[in-house]
């Protein structure tokens, strides 16, 4: 019988509407009918949000204010479901659960990020303690195994869509001419996540690139640096910022372009994958898996900028026919893979040990 009163605890290290954070949000509503949803973070935006989904949140302030709430979130309880994001609030669970000693499943989120210690290093400091590594995909996974965490402590789950908002997504209408026209990207504008390279790849072939309409959504350290470079250089590139309109936008666009090679995932090629938009992908990192390379979806080298030049040039005559195929496959293997009843049966199945009474 299912126990409607076990607690899924979700630890979060920012309080943020990112990746990670918005995934908390989607597991947390679509475990509650069978766990009672429940949210730590520090403060940030994600409280609103889980508010309006109607999940109970709590902040913190850091490690100690934790450890200090803690306690409250535990007692009168006999099991509970625990997903924490950063090492240290993994450790108070387990500080505290060594006093309660509750029946406890215990899930540690390893979603990757830009630093290699902070986001992969410092895991395996929770090696031989009863945690199970999530990776979000298979190459956070080879991460954290080059960084010592133990094979047996890993266990790959990948990000999903609720099955509402990919119902409720606008979609791009079929193409009816040949080529694309219109790119997007969509990124934090941060070194690591390699926009200067399609400054390059236009840089090389400014005659065959200039037609296309390229819009970049999305902040960071190199906002300036390259606006400043497109305004010189590419008056086809359009840095739009921060905006809220991001739907609409891959609604409007022929093209998603990715091209950072370390992504340990990316939430945004399954929201182009929801308005059946085609997606160019680098070869490397957790978004090339995202795909079936010429089925539903297309590679280029990574960082390479003259191989982004030969795929970009290709798609810019590719019939409407090749186009749509590679939109509506894209869409069916969202469907197929990164959909809520496929990335929540596996969260059940673990969470099983404090669900069944």
């Amino acid at each position: 019988m299912t126990l409607q009163h076990t607690r899924l605890l979700y630890l979060l290290h920012s309080g943020n509407l990112y990746g990670t954070e918005r995934m908390a949000l989607v597991t947390l509503d679509g475990l509650r009918d069978t766990l009672t949803p429940l949210l730590l973070a520090p403060p940030g935006p994600v409280h609103e949000a889980a508010r309006a989904l109607g999940i109970e949140t709590h902040e913190f302030t850091g490690a100690w204010d934790l450890f200090k709430k803690m306690p409250a979130l535990l007692r009168n309880s006999t099991a509970i479901a625990v997903c924490a994001t950063g090492v240290v609030h993994s450790v108070v669970f387990m500080l505290w659960n060594s006093w309660f000693r509750l029946k406890t499943v215990h899930l540690h989120l390893v979603h990757g990020g830009t630093d290699e210690r902070l986001s992969y290093g410092r895991k395996k400091c929770l090696n031989y303690f009863p945690v199970l590594m999530v990776a979000v995909s298979s190459y956070v996974k080879q991460r954290l195994l080059v960084h010592g965490v133990r094979s047996q402590q890993i266990r790959v789950l990948e990000n999903f869509l609720p099955d509402q908002q990919i119902a409720a997504a606008p979609q791009r209408p079929p193409f009816k001419t040949e080529g694309i026209t219109k790119v997007l990207v969509i990124s934090r504008i941060d070194p690591i996540k390699r926009i200067d390279l399609l400054l390059d790849a236009l840089d090389l072939a400014p005659a065959l690139l200039h037609s296309l309409e390229i819009r970049i959504l999305g902040t960071g350290w190199d906002l300036e640096t390259l606006s400043e470079r497109a305004r010189q250089t590419h008056p086809n590139v359009t840095f739009v910022g921060f905006t809220d309109q991001v739907e609409a936008e891959l609604a409007a666009s022929d093209l998603l372009l990715h091209l950072c090679p370390t992504e340990p995932f990316g939430l945004a090629i399954l929201e182009a994958m929801a308005a059946k938009l085609p997606v160019l992908l680098p070869d490397q990192g957790g978004a090339a898996g995202l795909i079936e390379a010429g089925l539903s979806g297309l590679h280029f080298k990574a960082n390479d900028a003259e191989d982004l030049v030969r795929q970009l040039t290709y798609l810019q005559t590719a019939s409407a026919a090749v186009l749509n195929t590679l939109a509506d496959n894209a869409h069916q293997r969202l469907l197929e893979c990164y959909s809520s009843p496929v990335g929540l049966k596996d969260y059940l199945a673990i969470f099983e040990p404090v669900t069944i009474q």
